[in-house]
């Protein structure tokens, strides 16, 4: 049982004789019953915070090996390297110069709404915009990849795609960029 001892003391001073008081008590019981009650009741009506997830469309299993008919003209590959480095390049490798770039408003988002409108213009239909490829590489961490997801996003490219399959000549052309060090 929970008490409150209320009593003062008692000390001498000069001699005096006081009478000595009778303590009060207190009992605390229905309080720390009520604070339970308190803490379980806003415990259990409280909303949790909901997980942000971003949506993801993967392939139907029972399709194989279909291939989408996207011209090389609107596709921009993205190869997530090493030190947090992005190589990016339009159409066919070799074709157009690759860029280096890193994350931010400055860095891949900004090729990608450029590269997005060039494409819109180019198709005159918004829908057949930019196809991004994204490629990340072994040396790559999981945080790159979210966070190109999250700027393609941002961009508000209609449409891209995962590929885990990096080619040779992509390889040599992130070891010239110095995106690939192992």
């Amino acid at each position: 049982m929970a008490e409150l001892d209320t009593s003062g003391g008692g000390s001498k001073k000069g001699g005096k004789v006081r009478s000595k008081k009778q303590s009060t008590r207190v009992d605390l019981t229905a309080m720390v019953d009520l604070a339970f009650l308190l803490i379980t009741f806003f415990m259990l009506t409280t909303t949790l915070a909901k997980p942000q997830a971003m949506d993801m469309f993967m392939p139907d299993k029972s399709k194989k090996n279909e291939e989408l008919d996207v011209k090389a003209s609107r596709t921009m590959t993205v190869l997530l390297g090493s030190d947090n480095k992005i190589v990016w390049y339009m159409g066919v490798i070799g074709d157009n110069p690759p860029t280096v770039d890193n994350f931010g408003k400055n860095g891949i988002r900004q090729s990608l709404v450029e590269n997005n409108k060039k494409v819109i213009a180019t198709t005159g239909n918004p829908e057949k915009g930019l196809m991004v490829i994204v490629k990340p590489t072994d040396l790559s961490n999981y945080k790159n990849f979210v966070d190109i997801l999250d700027e393609i996003k941002i961009a508000s490219v209609p449409s891209y795609g995962v590929n885990n399959k990096i080619e040779k000549a992509e390889i040599s052309l992130m070891k010239e960029q110095g995106a690939y060090n192992k």
